[in-house]
């Protein structure tokens, strides 16, 4: 095993258009994502998806940054409602770490992140959704304290 990174090298930011190339290379850098996603894409698609993000005050693109390279990302979305006495949640989304340097502790780090950034935010709830063939993921989510408290369905449109 590689030894481990000092993580007060980390920091994150704001994911930036120039950043979108090495994005893709995140998402599509595991089993799921390298059949569905257009790594080194010039589909516009990426650069509208990303403009809508980075558009929307409830969008949050994280990016984590080791000597100026991007070796992390998540989505945040911040979601008002109604219910919990109208509390606002947050939607963890899209968590990538680098290949070469998965089991460093970045993946824990990079959530622990996304949790402050909700908690100044006012949020009362952090919640994610895992593809049920991510069983590894699914262990790394509870040893962060997240439960399996509901089952998710989605609809392909």
């Amino acid at each position: 095993m590689t030894s481990q990174l000092p993580l007060s090298k980390l920091s994150i930011r704001r994911a930036l258009k120039s950043d979108l190339p090495r994005l893709l290379e995140l998402i599509a850098d595991d089993d799921l994502g390298k059949n569905r996603e257009g790594v080194g894409s010039d589909d516009a698609c990426y650069a509208h998806a990303f403009d809508q993000i980075d558009q929307d005050e409830s969008q949050f693109l994280m990016v984590g940054e080791l000597d100026g390279n991007v070796v992390a990302m998540l989505q945040l979305t911040f979601i008002p409602g109604l219910s919990r006495k109208g509390a606002l949640r947050a939607m963890i989304e899209s968590v990538r770490v680098d290949g070469h340097l998965r089991g460093q502790g970045i993946g824990h780090w990079i959530i622990q992140q996304a949790i402050q950034v909700a908690r100044d935010r006012g949020c009362k709830l952090v919640q994610l959704t895992s593809d049920k063939q991510r069983l590894q993921a699914h262990r790394f989510y509870g040893s962060l304290g997240f439960s399996a408290s509901h089952e998710g369905f989605k609809l392909p449109l």
